[in-house]
């Protein structure tokens, strides 16, 4: 492990070494902005997408079409430092590939998923 956990912190590790701290209530804080690939994928009609903060702050996720056109907005609010869970409900949306956006705090990261009738 590099550097010790700050007191009142308990490390979270894998087998590569530290991905996050748990604080004295048990919640537990990515040490990196993190945004997971959305399960299942494909989907239909709703899928999950979580993500981590290390810090609090605002906290934007949306959904864009191929043509970079938003068609939805799954958080757009201040959050907590932790890790989060959201689910898009795709019933209005058509067949075909959409890109989600994390953005907090200078961070942003973008994935792909497919929504399959």
């Amino acid at each position: 492990m590099t550097g010790a956990t700050p007191p009142g912190l308990l490390s979270i590790c894998n087998l590569q070494g530290p991905v996050g701290v748990e604080d004295e209530t048990g919640v537990a804080i990515p040490k990196a902005f993190a945004i997971e690939q959305n399960y299942p994928n494909p989907f239909n009609p709703t899928t999950t997408i979580s993500f981590g903060v290390p810090r609090a702050g605002l906290v934007t996720v949306k959904v864009f079409d191929l043509l970079g056109r938003e068609v939805a907005t799954l958080v757009n609010e201040n959050r907590p430092a932790g890790y989060h869970t959201e689910v898009l409900d795709g019933s209005r949306l058509s067949s075909g590939v959409y890109f989600y956006r994390l953005q907090a705090n200078g961070y942003s990261a973008t994935k792909k998923l497919m929504l399959v009738r």
